[in-house]
């Protein structure tokens, strides 16, 4: 990818505008769509610390989209998809959106990778009418907008939120344990404050003292400070407010210090790969989740049929990333069949804005979104590590 484009003087391209009023007024883009296609773009990490969520999430989107063109597209248009690898490096990311603005012309960001690099990219689209659709993160900027400013209004999510999801399973595990002294580690960065808010909204609201607040760098591997010092601290719950292999690192350096503590991570640590890997140090790892995890030797009907097709098409096992990615297209999908034969931004917006229910194949929550809310759904699960893969423990949660 170039690296000439400027974060300034972008080429647009052709805008229209709402029906709001005067003062109030979104520009929404028309380009990518032509008489037998629709250009959508995302950007995945595929080489940095968090590859592990990219490669899976872009086949999930690929997968989608040949399912969606072999069955004749949208309304007879074929859908295109750019990937661009931001390596979870916010300046990458901007360089990958102006360039999927500029040199490719979508007409949607589609599930966009990461809360920093999603952060960093976002005005860029939003200037540009460019609708972000289905972030890989669930941090609150992606969904919270201000009615004073038009362009926020391209800003739509449907992942479990952060902030709403720590609350819940936060909640449940203090009252069904009864801890007293519950703790955090969180990554430095706008995923782990999200994770910290929660955490520290819902020890507010029962009114019990954090008894310790720690942090660590984006893609650090050592974590033996942080450890020391929350059994220091005498912590009996680990909030974790990490990925994929902070978790195993940092319970493994407790398992060395003969630390027994209860470990609760935030949505992306329900990911198949956390039991996969780390075996039997993450064995009764709990973790907040927003749909089920289907194996292949359980699942059954559509989602048996979709786990061997994955299979089939990328030689692998298809995992939580996966379904995420492939619910993304297939949601943007589902909302642009919505908007009608005369495709254009403002009826999209307006198919996304009109309540109408999307239900994927995994008996996930629907997806829905409103003129005022544009986050799909706040309920939460809570899942352990039970022989290598994780089982429900408890459904329904809110805070």
């Amino acid at each position: 990818m170039s690296k000439s484009f400027s974060a300034f003087g972008l080429a647009v391209g052709a805008v229209v505008l709402t029906c709001l009023p005067a003062a109030a007024q979104t520009k929404v883009t028309n380009e990518g769509i032509s008489a037998t296609e629709i250009v959508i773009g995302t950007h995945q990490d595929l080489s940095g610390p968090i590859k592990g969520w990219g490669v899976p999430v872009s086949n999930g989107m690929k997968m989608a989209v040949e399912e969606v063109n072999a069955a004749g597209g949208i309304h007879g248009r074929k859908i295109r998809l750019v990937i661009e690898d931001s390596g979870y490096d916010p300046k990458k990311a901007v360089l990958a959106s102006q360039k999927l603005i500029e040199r490719d012309k979508i007409f949607a960001m589609v599930g966009p990778m990461g809360s920093p690099t999603v952060l960093a990219a976002q005005d860029i689209l939003l200037d540009a009418g460019v609708m972000q659709l289905f972030p890989l993160t669930a941090a609150e900027f992606t969904f919270k907008f201000d009615p004073a400013k038009p362009q926020e209004r391209l800003k739509f999510n449907n992942l479990l939120p952060y902030v709403e999801s720590t609350r819940a399973a936060l909640k449940y595990m203090m009252e069904w344990k009864g801890f007293k002294k519950p703790c955090i580690m969180h990554q430095d960065d706008e995923y782990g404050k999200n994770v910290l808010d929660g955490f520290n909204q819902q020890l507010a609201v029962m009114k019990v003292q954090p008894a310790s607040i720690t942090t660590y760098k984006r893609g650090a591997s050592d974590f033996s400070a942080q450890v020391a010092k929350m059994k220091s601290d005498g912590c009996d719950l680990v909030v974790l407010g990490a990925v994929l292999r902070e978790p195993i690192g940092t319970m493994s350096e407790a398992k060395k210090l003969g630390w027994d503590v209860t470990f609760l991570g935030a949505t992306p640590v329900n990911v198949m790969e956390v039991p996969m890997l780390g075996k039997e140090v993450v064995e009764g790892l709990y973790a907040a989740s927003g749909f089920e995890i289907p194996y292949e030797d359980t699942a059954k009907g559509k989602v048996k049929d979709w786990l061997v097709n994955y299979k089939k098409m990328f030689g692998t096992d298809a995992n939580t990333q996966a379904i995420i990615g492939y619910n993304a297209v297939m949601t943007f999908a589902f909302y642009a069949n919505k908007a009608g034969k005369d495709l254009t931004g403002q009826k999209m917006l307006d198919a996304l804005e009109s309540g109408e229910k999307f239900f994927d194949i995994f008996n996930s929550p629907p997806t829905k979104f409103s003129k005022t809310d544009h986050l799909a759904n706040t309920i939460t699960q809570v899942q352990q590590v039970k022989g290598g893969r994780w089982v429900l423990v408890k459904d329904n949660l809110m805070f």
